[in-house]
């Protein structure tokens, strides 16, 4: 995982699940090939975390499983 000080350096499309609700606190995802990134979609210009794809899969399960923290 690294830490990208402008998330819209990426150059990404960024999406929210459909789930979200507008207006509401929600994280946006970027995918790639070769990374996937997560930023807060309140914040479009600031930093996002972006991780190699087995990273975010295990950084995903362990938010599923609520081992973050």
């Amino acid at each position: 995982m690294n830490h990208v000080d402008r998330a819209s350096d990426l150059s990404a499309r960024w999406r929210t699940s459909s789930r979200s609700q507008q207006g509401a606190q929600c994280v946006e995802v970027a995918t790639a090939p070769e990374w996937t990134a997560i930023r807060d979609s309140k914040n479009p210009n600031g930093p996002a975390l972006r991780f190699l794809p087995h990273q975010f899969a295990n950084m995903l399960n362990a938010a599923k499983t609520d081992r973050l923290g």
